[in-house]
C-alpha cells in the first residue's frame, strides 16, 4: 500500500478476528500469496541434451569411446557441448511470471485484529479479516465492502479503462487501485482464490508447445530414414563381401553422424538470438527467442484494446454545448467543478483540456468533490454580486436540477460511441441552467490504425479483444479499420474480428481455440488479466505501459510506447525464416549428397570415398561457416511462414542429385589423373566443402544468385574456409598432399558448375518464397 499509517480521524475502533483465529484461518486457507514452482538451473541446462538431435550425437559419441575412436568422439562432444550452452544461456533471459507475481502480493495492509488496526504484511491476510483501503492503496485481496465509497481502477484486471464506484456491499478484487475515497471491507478470498490469484493458476497452465522443436524432428525423420536405408544396404553389402564388421562399423558411425543436422539448433538460436538484440534497439525486448521464429509465421492477432490499442487515459473527446452556449463557457464551468487534488481521471481530463485552450476561470470560493450518492460534483463563485454554482455529473442528475426534458437522444448518441458522458450546468444558487455534455472517452495510441493496416498486408488477421461494452469495441475497430463481426463472451468463435465484453478466461480460451484450428497466434496485453493469454499464445506481447506480471508472462515485451514493435517483430522474424530457409536448404541438400557420395563411393568402389576424419572436418567446415546465414541480407517474405518439410526436403533432393553428378565427376578426375587414393580422398574433401559453400550462394536468394548482395559475414566466413582448407591441403595437414593448382581447377569449375544449377533452381525455389 502506499501509505502503511493508521489514521485516527478516519479509522476509530473496530471488531475484526482475534490473533487466535486468524492463526487458525491462516493454517487452514493458506499464505496470500500465490505459490509457484521454480526449476532447477542445471535440470534446465541438462534438458538441453534431450531432444532428437542431441540423442542421435550421443549415441554417436558412445559407439565412438566404445570404438576407441578419440579424435571423432571428442569432436561430436564439442559439437554437443555448443549446442547446450548456446541454447542455455540465450534462454535464460526469459523471466518468471509467477516469480513476479508472487512480488506484487507482497504489500503491507490495515488490518484490524483484536480490537485494534495494524499494518501487516498483506500474505497474512484471512478471509474474514477486516480491511482499510485508502487513496493509492493496492487492494491486498479480495473485499466486500462494509462502509464508504472508492473509486476504483480495474483497468489491470478488467481491461476496462473507466474507474468504476464502489459503495458498501460492492465487492472489490486484488490488484486493483484506489483512486478516490477510503472504506473498509471484510476479505472474502485470498492467494490462489482470489480473482488476481486465479489469474496466476491460469498463467501457471498456460503455454504453447515449440513449433521450433517440431521442426526439427520432422527434419531428422526424413534423414535417419535415408540413413537407415543406407546403412542397412551397406551393412548387407558388407556381409554379402565378407568385410570384417570392425572396418565397416566405423564408416557406418560416420555416415549417422554426417546425416544429423548437427548445428541446425544452434543456428536457430544464433540467428534469433542475433535478431533479438537488433530488436532491442528498435524499443523491442524478446524474453523467449522462439517467439522470433513464431513472429514469422503468426496468422492471428488478438490485441487487447485498453492500454494497447488505446491509451488507458481519460480523455474529452466531444464537446456538447446547448443551443445558445459557446464552448469555451461549457468547459470554464465543468474545470470549476473540477479539482486536480482529487486525483480523479475524469476531472483531470477536464481541466487538461481546458488548460489547452487556455480557459479563463472565475475565482472560485468552495469545491464539493463527486458524491456517488448526489452523482455530481460542484464549484461555487460569485458573479456579478450573486453566488452562482458549476454543477458536473450524471445527465440524468443534472437535468433533473434543471428542468431539462431535451437530453436522452444525444446522450445516447454519445454513449453509442463508447464514451462515458457527463453533463454540465451553472446558474446561481438554486436556479441552474443546462449548459451540455461532455463526452470523455479513452483515445486511440496514435500509431494503432497504421501498424494494424500494415499487419493486414502482411497477412496478419488483427482481432481486438477488450472487457468493454459492445458499442465501445464497434467504434474503435471501426477506426482502425479492423473488420469482422462484433461477438461477446457469450457467443465467441473464432471467426469474430471484434471480441467486447470478454473477461481473462475468455481471452486465454479464444488463445487455445485457435492454436485448436493450428492458427499461429499472437497476443498483445498490458494488464494482469491479459497474463494467461500472453503466455499461452506463441508471441505473447506486452506493451510498454504492461504490468509487471504481463510482462513476465510475455514472450516480447516493447519497451517504448506505440505498436510499432508488433510490426518490427514481425518483419524481423520474417527475415530470420529466410535465413533459417536457406541454411536448412543447405543442410539438407548436402546431407543427401554425401551420405549418398559415401554410401555409393563405397558400394560401387569398395573404398572409402573420404576418410571418417575428413567426413568430421567436413562438419566444420561447412555447418559452422554456414551459420553465418544468421545475418545474411534477406527479403522478408510477404505471407505468414510456415514450414513445409516435405516440400524442403523433395526440393532438396533434386539439387542434391545435381550435386551428386559434380562431386561423382570430382572422383572420376582423381582417378583418370592416376592420383593415389588418400590424395583422390583429399580431393573429394575438396569437392564436398567447395560444392557446400557454392550451394550457400545458390539457394540463399530465390531468384538468379546475383539478384541479393550477401551479408559481408557470409562472404568473409566463406572466404577464410576456403583459404583455411586449401592450406591444409597444399601442405598434407590432417590429408594427403594435393598440388596448388588442382585446387585452383577444382575452385574454377565449381564455380561453372554452379552458374549452370542457378538456371535449374530459380523455377524449383521461388515458390519457397511464398511457403
Amino acid at each position: 500500500m502506499s501509505d502503511t499509517s493508521t489514521s485516527s480521524s478516519t479509522i476509530t475502533t473496530c471488531k475484526g478476528l482475534s490473533k487466535e483465529e486468524a492463526q487458525k484461518r491462516l493454517a487452514q486457507y493458506g499464505p496470500n500469496a500465490v505459490q509457484e514452482e521454480v526449476p532447477h538451473t542445471w535440470l534446465l541446462f541438462l534438458l538441453k541434451f534431450w531432444a532428437p538431435v542431441p540423442w542421435m550425437l550421443e549415441a554417436t559419441f558412445v559407439l565412438e569411446v566404445l570404438l576407441g575412436k578419440w579424435p571423432e568422439a571428442i569432436i561430436i562432444l564439442l559439437l554437443l557441448l555448443f549446442n547446450g550452452v548456446l541454447g542455455f544461456t540465450q534462454e535464460r533471459k526469459a523471466q518468471n511470471a509467477l516469480a513476479l507475481l508472487r512480488e506484487r502480493l507482497r504489500i503491507q495492509a490495515r488490518v484490524c485484529r483484536d480490537g485494534n488496526w495494524r499494518t501487516l504484511p498483506a500474505a497474512e491476510l484471512v478471509p474474514g479479516d477486516l480491511v482499510h483501503i485508502r487513496v493509492g492503496d493496492i487492494v491486498p485481496a479480495d473485499l466486500h465492502l462494509t462502509d464508504g465509497n472508492v473509486l476504483v481502477d480495474q483497468s489491470a484486471l478488467t481491461g476496462e479503462s473507466m474507474p468504476v464506484d464502489c459503495t458498501a456491499g460492492s465487492p472489490l478484487y486484488s490488484a486493483s487501485i484506489i483512486r478516490r475515497g477510503e472504506a473498509s471491507g471484510e476479505v472474502t478470498a485470498t492467494g490462489a482464490k482470489s480473482y488476481f490469484g486465479k489469474t496466476a493458476e491460469l498463467v501457471r497452465g498456460a503455454g504453447a508447445k515449440s513449433h521450433l522443436e517440431e521442426l526439427v524432428l520432422n527434419i531428422v525423420r526424413y534423414l535417419v530414414a535415408m540413413d537407415v536405408l543406407l546403412v542397412v544396404a551397406i551393412l548387407a553389402y558388407a556381409m554379402i563381401e565378407n568385410i570384417p564388421l570392425a572396418e565397416i562399423l566405423p564408416f557406418a558411425l560416420i555416415l549417422l553422424v554426417a546425416s544429423v543436422p548437427v548445428a541446425l539448433p544452434a543456428t536457430f538460436t544464433l540467428a534469433t538470438a542475433i535478431a533479438s538484440l537488433h530488436l532491442v534497439h528498435r524499443g523491442v525486448l524478446v524474453t523467449r527467442l522462439a517467439a522470433v521464429e513464431e513472429a514469422a509465421a503468426m496468422n492471428d492477432l488478438c490485441s487487447d484494446k485498453t492500454g494497447t490499442l488505446t491509451q488507458n487515459v481519460l480523455s474529452l473527446s466531444q464537446v456538447h454545448p446547448w443551443p445558445d452556449i459557446v464552448p469555451e463557457d461549457l468547459l470554464s464551468m465543468a474545470a470549476l467543478a473540477s479539482d486536480s487534488s482529487t486525483q480523479d481521471p475524469i476531472d483531470l481530463a477536464i481541466l487538461q483540456e481546458a488548460g489547452q485552450h487556455r480557459t479563463t476561470l472565475p475565482t472560485r470560493q468552495q469545491f464539493v468533490p463527486f458524491d456517488p450518492a448526489s452523482k455530481r460534483s460542484e464549484g461555487t463563485f460569485t458573479k456579478d454580486g450573486t453566488l452562482w454554482r458549476a454543477l458536473k455529473g450524471s445527465p440524468q442528475i443534472i437535468a433533473q436540477l434543471c428542468g431539462n426534458t431535451d437530453w436522452e437522444n444525444i446522450t445516447a448518441q454519445l454513449a453509442n460511441t463508447g464514451a462515458r458522458v457527463l453533463a454540465v450546468a451553472a446558474g446561481p444558487d438554486g436556479k441552474p441552467n443546462f449548459l451540455g455534455l461532455l463526452a470523455l472517452s479513452d483515445p486511440l495510441r496514435p500509431d494503432a490504425a497504421d501498424v494494424v493496416h500494415h499487419l493486414q498486408k502482411l497477412g496478419v488477421h488483427v482481432r481486438m479483444v477488450t472487457g468493454d461494452s459492445v458499442e465501445t469495441a464497434q467504434t474503435v475497430a471501426k477506426a482502425l479499420g479492423i473488420a469482422g463481426q462484433v461477438c461477446t463472451r457469450d457467443h465467441i468463435t473464432e471467426d469474430c474480428g471484434v471480441y467486447a465484453g470478454v473477461f481473462p478466461a475468455d481471452k486465454f480460451h479464444l488463445v487455445q481455440g485457435l492454436q485448436k484450428k493450428e492458427r499461429i497466434v499472437g497476443m498483445t496485453g498490458d494488464g494482469v488479466n491479459d497474463a494467461p493469454a500472453l503466455k499461452q499464445a506463441e508471441m505473447g506481447v506486452a506493451v510498454e505501459s504492461a504490468t509487471d506480471v504481463a510482462k513476465a508472462a510475455a514472450s516480447i515485451v516493447l519497451t517504448t510506447p506505440g505498436l510499432q514493435g508488433v510490426l518490427d517483430a514481425v518483419v524481423t522474424g520474417r527475415r530470420v525464416y529466410q535465413r533459417m530457409l536457406t541454411y536448412t536448404l543447405n543442410k539438407i541438400v548436402k546431407v543427401f549428397q554425401v551420405a549418398l557420395f559415401l554410401s555409393l563411393g563405397f558400394l560401387l568402389f569398395r573404398s572409402f570415398v573420404v576418410t571418417p576424419l575428413l567426413v568430421l572436418l567436413l562438419l566444420f567446415a561447412n555447418d559452422f561457416v554456414t551459420m553465418s546465414l544468421s545475418e545474411d541480407n534477406v527479403r522478408p517474405s510477404p505471407q505468414p511462414d510456415r514450414w513445409a518439410v516435405r516440400t524442403l526436403v523433395l526440393s532438396s533432393l533434386a539439387i542434391a542429385i545435381a550435386w551428386l553428378v559434380y562431386i561423382f565427376a570430382v572422383y572420376a578426375a582423381g582417378r583418370f589423373l592416376l592420383l593415389p587414393t588418400a590424395s583422390v580422398q583429399t580431393l573429394d574433401f575438396l569437392g564436398l566443402v567447395f560444392s557446400g559453400l557454392a550451394n550457400v550462394f545458390l539457394i540463399r536468394e530465390r531468384g538468379h544468385l546475383w539478384a541479393s548482395r550477401p551479408g559481408t559475414f557470409l562472404s568473409t566466413a566463406s572466404l577464410v574456409d576456403i583459404i583455411i582448407v586449401s592450406v591444409l591441403a597444399i601442405m598434407g595437414w590432417l590429408m594427403a598432399p594435393v598440388p596448388w593448382f588442382f585446387i585452383a581447377y577444382l575452385m574454377v569449375a565449381t564455380i561453372i558448375y554452379t552458374l549452370i544449377l542457378d538456371q535449374i533452381k530459380v523455377p524449383l525455389l521461388r515458390h519457397l518464397t511464398t511457403m
